[in-house]
C-alpha cells in the first residue's frame, strides 16, 4: 500500500483567538470545527494521493457521487487531551486506524495504511493544537476521521475513488450535567444489526437505523435505546452508540463481540481499566430477563454504557414494553465511577499508563 505525505497548506486566515476561546469555553459536542483538515484520494490504480492539509470548508459532490445512492461510507472517532505539562497526547489511535480497516474491508473499500491514518490525526491536531481545550475535566478535541466513495456513476459496484478525511471538533461532556445516569429503552421489536451485516463495521448506516427506536425511546421518556440480538430476541447487544457493561459486584460483564456489534475502544480499554482495578472483567451474554431478575434479587448492582464521545455513562432506569425498573437508586454506582476516573486519569495524563495507551503528539 502507498503511503502518501501530507502537504501542509495551512488558512492565511483562521479564528481569531478571542473567537476560538468564547467556543473553547463552552464547546458542546459537535457544534463547532477546527480550522483545518487532512484530506487524501484515492484512485483505483494509483492508490493513495494528494495528502493535503487545508482550511476547513464545504465540499463539492457531483449528484451522482455514488456515496450519496449506495452508502459507501466508513468512520471513526477518538480523542486528543491536553496534558498537565501543557503538551497533547491522542488515545489509542492505532486501535481506531485498525477498526477503520476493518470497516473499510466489509464495505469493499480501500485499506488505509495505520501509519497514514495516524499521521493525518497528528497533522491535524498539530497544527490546530490551539483547539485542545486546557487541561483538567472531561474536554478534549475529538478526531472524526471518515472515507466516502467519490465516483460519479449509478452503477451498483464498489466505487473506483474514495476520498479520507480528517475533521475535528472541540468537546465537552457528552451528556451535559454532569455524570448523571441515563434511561434506557429496551427495544424488543427493532434490531440494530444482524449476523453478517455490517454491525462490526463502523459505518453510518448503523447509525441510521437506530434513529426511529431511537425517536420511540424518546417518546417513552427514555434518553438511549438498547438493542437485543436478531435471531433470538434474547440477548441484550449494545445500544445506539456505545457499548454496555453490566456491573455484579467485583466482577464486571460486557456482551461478547458475536458480528454484530462495534468493537468498541473504549470497550475494550474497560476490560484491561477493571483487572488493573483488582476487579474481574469478561466477555459473555447477559439476556433481557436476566437483564431484569438480577436487578430484582439484587446481584445486578450497577450497568453503565460506555464509547469514545460519553466516555462512561451510568445507567438509571430501564424501562420494557412489560416493565420499568431501576439500578444505583437513580445515581451514579460505585464501580462504575470507580472505572471512569481511572480511564479519564490515563487520558489526561494524571494515571500511570501502564498499557502504552498515548500517543504523544510532537
Amino acid at each position: 500500500m502507498t503511503t502518501p505525505t501530507i502537504e501542509l497548506k495551512p488558512s492565511a486566515s483562521p479564528l481569531s483567538d478571542a473567537e476560538r476561546e468564547a467556543i473553547l469555553a463552552s464547546p458542546g459536542f459537535g457544534r463547532h470545527f477546527t480550522d483545518h483538515m487532512v484530506t487524501i484520494k484515492w484512485t483505483e490504480g494509483r492508490g493513495w494521493h494528494d495528502g493535503q492539509l487545508v482550511p476547513y470548508a464545504p465540499l463539492s459532490l457531483d449528484p451522482a457521487t455514488m456515496v450519496l445512492h449506495y452508502a459507501q461510507e466508513i468512520f471513526e472517532g477518538l480523542k486528543a487531551y491536553r496534558q498537565p505539562d501543557g503538551s497533547v497526547a491522542s488515545f489509542r489511535p492505532d486501535m481506531n486506524a485498525k477498526r477503520f480497516q476493518a470497516s473499510a474491508r466489509r464495505l469493499g473499500m480501500p485499506e488505509l495504511p495505520v501509519e497514514t491514518f495516524i499521521e493525518a490525526c497528528d497533522v491535524l491536531v498539530q497544527q490546530d493544537a490551539s483547539w485542545v481545550p486546557a487541561h483538567g475535566g472531561e474536554e478534549s478535541l475529538y478526531l472524526r476521521p471518515f472515507m466516502i466513495a467519490t465516483e460519479v456513476g449509478l452503477g451498483v459496484k464498489p466505487a473506483n475513488e474514495y476520498l479520507f478525511l480528517v475533521i475535528a471538533s472541540p468537546a465537552g461532556a457528552y451528556f451535559p450535567g454532569g455524570v448523571k445516569p441515563v434511561s434506557i429503552w429496551l427495544s424488543e421489536d427493532r434490531v440494530r444489526a444482524v449476523p453478517g451485516g455490517m454491525g462490526d463495521a463502523k459505518t453510518g448506516g448503523n447509525y441510521a437505523a437506530s434513529l426511529l427506536a431511537q425517536a420511540e425511546a424518546a417518546e417513552k421518556g427514555c434518553a438511549q435505546v438498547a438493542y437485543l440480538d436478531a435471531v433470538e430476541h434474547k440477548w441484550v447487544e449494545e445500544l445506539g452508540g456505545m457499548n454496555l457493561y453490566f456491573v455484579y459486584g467485583n466482577k464486571i460483564i460486557t456482551p461478547a463481540l458475536t458480528g454484530s456489534l462495534l468493537a468498541g475502544v473504549t470497550r475494550d480499554s474497560l476490560l484491561s481499566v477493571a483487572r488493573d482495578l483488582g476487579y474481574e472483567s469478561e466477555e459473555g451474554r447477559v439476556s433481557i430477563d436476566q437483564w431484569q431478575a438480577d436487578t430484582e434479587n439484587g446481584t445486578l448492582t450497577e450497568v453503565f454504557a460506555c464509547g469514545t464521545a460519553a466516555v462512561i455513562t451510568p445507567v438509571g432506569t430501564v424501562k420494557r414494553s412489560s416493565a420499568e425498573w431501576q439500578h444505583s437508586g437513580g445515581e451514579p454506582g460505585e464501580v462504575t465511577l470507580k472505572l471512569r476516573e481511572a480511564l479519564l486519569d490515563i487520558q489526561r495524563g494524571i494515571g500511570e499508563d501502564k498499557h502504552g495507551w498515548m500517543h504523544p503528539l510532537g
